[in-house]
């Protein structure tokens, strides 16, 4: 897939903006190149361009999307990175007019995220560490304690999986009871860290600095928490969520119902339905907006229905 070379360089153009106005991280860069090279793609088989394209050609573009099937959501997405390209362009003096603005997108509903119960992911935590203490190879624990100390991170803290395999090596120190996490627009947040992460984190240390004396070197040579054992660099978000569903399927959970996105939700869920301020799992998931947060909020409804039902003198026993 590729953008006619007028368009590509449109495209460096309005992702330079964003990461240098918006602190746009790399992940939100790569879904809107993607996304708007597939719309070059696009205007280029009817002979337009970003430049020359009017609100009709746009309109085409979003039915051929509903045609090959993309989700309303989806549709969205796109119809969001096709209107901030063309305001930008509008505001560079590149175009004169603005044929997105009058655009409306598919109606959508905000569905709720899926969410493990507690159960379920004491569950995965039980088996991962059953896992860990049943290898027998020193690299195959090593794979089996990583799994389990990002699983015991990750329930603990929220974090989006992308700050959770790029921690560093210093966030596991013996005394830290708070790590600190670079998430979206280069912003740093404090994150609580409970005893179960901790132990998790030195456990998988020591297993760590024992292999790498075996190989006689140095185990603090990668500067991150989750090194990649095949090449240099962190653990990818795909590897880990690789693992993540054939250890789903080890606990017995159906692992379509399982990713580090889904324990993210868990983790807040679990936090409101125990009675935790909105506002502090707001600042814990690194939301700047309230309302990304508030999509948490039929967890305290549920809650507050029950201890009205459970609580109040005239309701029914």
């Amino acid at each position: 897939m590729r953008a006619k070379p007028a368009d590509a360089k449109l495209i460096t153009l309005f992702l330079d903006m964003l990461a240098a106005e918006q602190g746009a991280g790399d992940n939100t860069l790569q879904a809107y190149r993607r996304d708007l090279t597939d719309f070059s793609e696009f205007l280029g088989r009817i002979g337009q361009t970003f430049v020359s394209a009017d609100t009709e050609n746009l309109r085409n573009y979003l039915a051929d999307l509903d045609t090959r099937g993309f989700k309303s959501s989806s549709v969205a997405r796109r119809l969001s990175a096709i209107r901030h390209l063309h305001r930008f362009l509008l505001n560079e003096r590149i175009r004169s007019d603005d044929p997105a603005a009058i655009l409306s997108g598919p109606k959508r509903g905000r569905g709720l995220p899926k969410v493990l119960s507690i159960a379920d992911v004491d569950r995965m935590l039980t088996k991962a560490r059953e896992l860990a203490q049943a290898a027998d190879a020193p690299l195959q624990q090593l794979r089996a304690l990583r799994l389990y100390c990002l699983l015991e991170v990750l329930y603990a803290t929220g974090l989006r999986v992308s700050e959770l395999v790029s921690l560093p090596l210093a966030a596991a120190r013996r005394d830290a009871r708070m790590i600190v996490v670079r998430g979206k627009g280069d912003k740093e947040r404090l994150v609580p860290l409970n005893d179960a992460s901790r132990q998790a984190m030195a456990e998988y240390l020591s297993a760590m600095q024992a292999a790498a004396a075996t190989k006689k070197k140095s185990a603090a040579t990668s500067k991150w928490l989750f090194p990649s054992f095949g090449e240099s660099g962190h653990l990818t978000r795909q590897h880990f969520a690789r693992d993540l569903k054939e250890l789903a399927v080890a606990a017995g959970l159906a692992p379509r119902l399982v990713s580090p996105h889904v324990l993210r939700h868990a983790f807040a869920s679990h936090l409101l339905h125990n009675g935790a301020d909105l506002r502090i799992v707001q600042t814990l998931l690194g939301h700047t907006d309230i309302s990304t947060t508030q999509i948490y909020t039929h967890v305290v409804e549920e809650r507050l229905k029950s201890l009205v039902r459970d609580l109040h003198p005239l309701a029914e026993k």
